[in-house]
């Protein structure tokens, strides 16, 4: 059974890749989930389901994680594979 995100299909596992990218970062950063979401200005349920690949993260998001966690978004997306 493929996950449904958001009404489309996400057979490449993408949102879970970007999701494992960003807790990977995190944990090397010694920062909790809710320390994460803060400093993006994320609610911490929303972070959660960002980092299980169950959200489609805007692109306004990418670029507050991605800056809380001290990298460009590219560079987070390049961890992520994508």
């Amino acid at each position: 059974m493929v996950a449904r995100v958001s009404g489309k299909a996400d057979d490449g596992r993408l949102l879970a890749r970007l999701g494992d990218a960003i807790r990977t970062r995190r944990l090397a950063l010694g920062l909790s989930q809710e320390a994460l979401a803060d400093a993006a200005g994320i609610d911490r349920s929303h972070m959660g389901k960002i980092e299980r690949g169950e959200r489609n993260v805007t692109m306004l998001n990418l670029v507050r994680v991605a800056d809380a966690l001290q990298r460009s978004p590219s560079e987070i997306m390049q961890a992520a594979g994508l």
